[in-house]
């Protein structure tokens, strides 16, 4: 299949082109390189021997979307293309639905002026927010409490209404839990443009000697070991998901949605000490004050996932671990290197 991979040279979307690549799908990747570095398309190409073409444009830019639906001609499309910052999308709101909203409408008009009928999209499980019962299923009330988590929900709302006015549409949402990890090659995985917004690559900056120590972010909460409490989830397994959704979206019509975790949450503190174990280093930590916003505990019922889209988590808390060291201590600089 032909698949337009929009934001396809970031952390997630550039593993999820080594995985289509492997199914021996054709792919193509609509990047302004805002939030990634060309560098990893040719590391891409390294790893699979595979063609990867590029077009550089932004997804607000209909006659960049026009130009790559013509030459290219895509059967699908992935979108990962959008602001993910929760702290940030609170203090740019205007740019959170800009990018992460507006972008969406642009993508799916420029899809219908060209007949493609079916995408995957980069959702979240911010969309849930504080929950009412844990795990979360599918089912479960939206309520997010993010800037970014509304863009992510309202984004859904569009694809699931665009889905349901035309029959032969599909749209297969994909509700991430926290990604982490890097490609068993160390020579891909997360490379933050500046401060870590997410826990793991910090842990990794600190056992690498780029930060003195890790922020825990309250140790009060009510969870074994007082510290935030996450499902994590290995970014190969995720980019697995993606063609497994693919598979699914050639085969079913209207919008559903997916948890994409493992449903089994760790602690802060854990993390820490499974990066100890793999890197062998100290990684120094002090407690700091709650976030506002943050919540105790996040677990994903992935049951659906598994039933419907044949696919599961496969990766263990030590493969995170072990896989993020391997690609922080060999690319201390990540791409800049």
């Amino acid at each position: 299949m032909r698949v337009l991979v929009t934001g396809g040279a970031g952390y997630i979307g550039s593993h999820t082109l080594i995985e289509l690549l492997g199914q021996t799908h054709e792919v193509c990747v609509l990047d302004n390189f805002t939030n990634a570095k060309p560098v990893v398309l040719d590391r891409v190409r390294s790893l699979t021997n595979g063609k990867v073409s590029c077009v550089t444009g932004d997804i607000r830019d209909a006659s960049a979307l026009d130009a790559v639906m013509t030459d290219f001609a895509p059967e699908a499309v992935i979108h990962f293309a959008g602001l993910k910052a929760v702290g940030e999308s609170g203090r740019k709101p205007v740019d959170y639905y800009d990018v992460n909203v507006a972008g969406t409408l642009a993508l799916l008009h420029a899809m219908d002026r060209h007949g493609v009928r079916r995408i995957i999209f980069s959702s979240s499980a911010t969309v849930y927010g504080e929950p009412e019962y844990l795990p979360y299923d599918e089912a479960h009330p939206t309520n997010p409490m993010s800037v970014y988590g509304r863009t992510k929900l309202m984004a859904e709302h569009v694809l699931t209404d665009w889905a349901a006015a035309n029959s032969q549409a599909s749209a297969v949402l994909l509700r991430y839990f926290n990604p982490v990890g890097a490609h068993a090659s160390a020579r891909m995985g997360e490379d933050p443009a500046d401060y870590p917004n997410n826990l793991m690559p910090f842990i990794a900056q600190v056992a690498v000697g780029k930060r003195d120590k890790l922020q825990v972010f309250g140790d009060d909460y009510d969870t074994a070991d007082g510290t935030g409490e996450r499902d994590y989830i290995h970014v190969v397994d995720l980019a697995r998901a993606h063609v497994a959704a693919l598979d699914y979206a050639a085969g079913h019509t209207g919008a559903r949605a997916f948890n994409i975790g493992t449903g089994q949450p760790y602690s802060v503190m854990q993390m820490v000490t499974a990066f100890r174990r793999a890197s062998g280093q100290a990684i120094p930590t002090a407690i700091a004050p709650r976030r506002l916003g943050d919540i105790a505990k996040m677990q994903a019922d992935a049951s659906r996932a598994q039933a419907e889209l044949g696919w599961q988590a496969t990766h263990t808390l030590d493969d995170m671990a072990a896989s993020t060291w391997a690609w922080q201590s060999a690319n201390p600089d990540g791409y800049g290197d």
